[in-house]
């Protein structure tokens, strides 16, 4: 690197994404703390392996395709234009591995590409790995006690490299054909990760059916409560610590927003961290609106339910999630009054769909990241009607219908859609649900039954050769 200066700058960045990473992997760990403290006893281990292959699968086949997609899909592709080179992100690139920089192998490369995305590639690649993660163990949590293995890792793989990466290229790229044409604004991504999630999970819910013994003979849900509301509670609180490295990982920490790469405003600099559209920012006023709206989530919750402790804490995520599209920058009262709207809507709309559709979400993982982050994409579409999306010219301003049709497409295109129609196929070949027999039994009870059985299978060929 040239010099000292921009030699600080290059490894800040990398060490800013670094520290990131180490915080969101809270978000998956609160995720396999909540979900098994969520399940019954004979599904412990189950609920666990299930979310926990969740990170090998997608790591490997985000590494093999998802990068990729998100430099090269910007244009839809062909919506507004055609693929877009990436040969940074592609699995057989030089900067795909360890790189120091120095003169590219590939044609396709150039010195400056290269000296960049050596030290920023890899760090960055594994931030928007963890928002893939995220994505698959928000339906995980939906789907517990029922889903065989093997199919929710497909789905998981369908959402978390494919369908979400995808809308991230759309609407969460500062070149995102959403944000050039609809002005789609979605800064800490209300709808590209919680949307979409809820709207999938949703999918593959209405294929799955729900958990024996949810409803009563005349339908009437019944309410299967957490085995364990302490390890839920921890959960969650580890959801919100690692929400704080998800929000910081929406920033670029420190850019030129006047220079060449920019608005390339002659003989002007100016310094500062910008949301993930390139606009300017600060940490401090996320850090403000952040906890206002988990304040307003936690508070409305807290009255809604009057008092149920699971949608309290519960209620604090989705406060975070609904205010989220907007809290680069909302004032923190407003950041606070929409977390809390949206809480209220969410919990009624919960038990409304529950008993109207049978629909047995474990969780509410529809209503807290689904519901809540289409809320919160709609609600910044009127809050900051009139706000450039991008600092590039010609692209077109934050308003009420671009929003709208964002949401649609996170929550319905991008979410509902592809997770109904795989659930769907999944289920004809019998591969979706586990039979009837082995889920009144449990799933950990079970293995430990066909381990007896096969103990006692050893034990009686070896007496029958003595």
């Amino acid at each position: 690197m040239e010099n000292e200066l921009s030699s600080l700058v290059v490894i800040f960045t990398e060490f800013y994404y670094w520290v990131t990473i180490v915080f969101m992997f809270f978000i998956h760990v609160g995720f396999c703390m909540y979900e098994v403290g969520a399940s019954r006893y004979k599904s412990h281990m189950h609920t666990l392996m299930k979310n926990t292959m969740v990170i090998p699968l997608i790591t490997v086949t985000f590494y093999l395709f998802s990068w990729w997609i998100y430099f090269a899909f910007v244009n839809g592709p062909w919506i507004i234009g055609d693929l877009v080179a990436a040969p940074h992100a592609t699995p057989w690139s030089e900067l795909m591995g360890a790189h120091m920089g120095g003169v590219p192998v590939q044609e396709t490369l150039d010195g400056d590409t290269t000296a960049y995305w050596a030290r920023i590639n890899g760090v960055f690649w594994a931030a928007f790995l963890l928002f893939s993660w995220t994505a698959a163990s928000i339906v995980s949590g939906a789907v517990i006690e029922r889903i065989r293995p093997s199919a929710f890792w497909i789905l998981a793989v369908l959402i978390g490299s494919v369908c979400w990466i995808i809308d991230a290229a759309w609407g969460w790229s500062w070149n995102g054909w959403m944000v050039q044409k609809l002005g789609y604004h979605d800064a800490y991504a209300s709808g590209v990760i919680h949307a979409i999630a809820g709207g999938f999970a949703l999918g593959v819910l209405l294929v799955l059916g729900p958990r024996i013994g949810k409803f009563s003979a005349d339908g009437t849900p019944r309410n299967i409560n957490p085995h364990s509301p302490w390890l839920v509670t921890i959960g969650l609180f580890m959801i919100y610590c690692g929400f704080w490295g998800f929000y910081v990982a929406c920033n670029i920490p420190i850019i030129d927003v006047f220079g060449g790469d920019m608005l390339d405003i002659q003989d002007k600099q100016y310094f500062s961290a910008t949301n993930i559209y390139l606009q300017p920012t600060t940490l401090s006023g996320i850090t403000l609106n952040f906890l206002m709206s988990l304040s307003g989530g936690l508070m409305a919750a807290y009255y809604v339910s009057k008092g149920d402790a699971f949608w309290t804490y519960s209620g604090g995520l989705a406060g975070v999630i609904g205010a989220s599209a907007g809290n680069d920058l909302y004032h923190p009262i407003q950041a606070m009054l929409i977390a809390s709207f949206v809480v209220v809507i969410i919990y009624k709309m919960h038990y409304w769909v529950e008993r109207k559709f049978k629909i047995d979400d474990a969780v509410g993982a529809v209503a807290v990241h689904g519901y809540a982050g289409f809320l919160g994409v709609v609600i910044a579409g009127f809050m900051l009607w009139g706000y450039p999306s991008s600092p590039f010219e010609g692209y077109a301003h934050i308003t009420p219908w671009g929003n709208f049709a964002g949401a649609v497409i996170m929550f319905g295109v991008l979410g509902f859609i592809p997770a109904y129609v795989a659930s769907k196929i999944l289920n004809a070949m019998g591969m979706l649900r586990i039979p009837r027999e082995i889920e009144m039994v449990g799933l950990d009870i079970n293995l430990e039954l066909e381990r007896e059985i096969d103990a006692q299978q050893v034990r009686d060929a070896i007496r029958r050769e003595a």
